[in-house]
């Protein structure tokens, strides 16, 4: 695959998506929808399982499966919103046991870290200044904001 044929490969791409299982919510994007596993190719062409099992419905039969699938659907997305919700509690905690809050005041000196909106010039890749400054901090705004002043 190249930067040019990407979009023969979409298909394949989205498809290996949304059947696989996702972390915050185990289960996969296709269940959450249809609520039940996605039958894949290969199962098709080689005999497998659930393809035999489907085939020996009759329409009757198969009406009455989906009807049973679309009742217990309702039942099994709350509970991929609750692993979500512990997926997100999860993540908040592991977040809140790394950043530790520090509280700057007026004042104190500071460094800023250099982000340009727009590259003009060649970069010196690690050896370019990842900082700015010393600033010192002029006046503190609700929310963690600064107004800043050259020292």
């Amino acid at each position: 695959m190249n930067r040019r044929d990407w979009h023969d490969h979409l298909f394949e791409s989205l498809w290996a998506y949304r059947v696989t299982v996702r972390t915050p919510t185990q289960a996969t994007p296709f269940s959450l929808v249809y609520w039940s596993e996605a039958v894949l190719p290969l199962e098709v062409q080689l005999p497998s399982l659930t393809v035999t099992i489907q085939d020996e419905f009759t329409h009757d039969e198969e009406v009455q499966l989906r009807f049973q699938e679309l009742d217990t659907l309702e039942e099994g997305r709350p509970h991929a919103q609750q692993n979500l919700e512990l997926y997100r509690q999860n993540m908040v905690r592991a977040y809140d046991k790394l950043v530790k809050q520090r509280i700057l005041r007026k004042g104190e000196l500071v460094l800023v870290l250099r982000r340009p909106i727009v590259v003009t010039h060649r970069t010196k890749g690690k050896f370019e200044k990842k900082w700015e400054g010393p600033y010192v901090i002029e006046k503190v705004y609700d929310g963690g904001a600064y107004q800043l002043v050259d020292s």
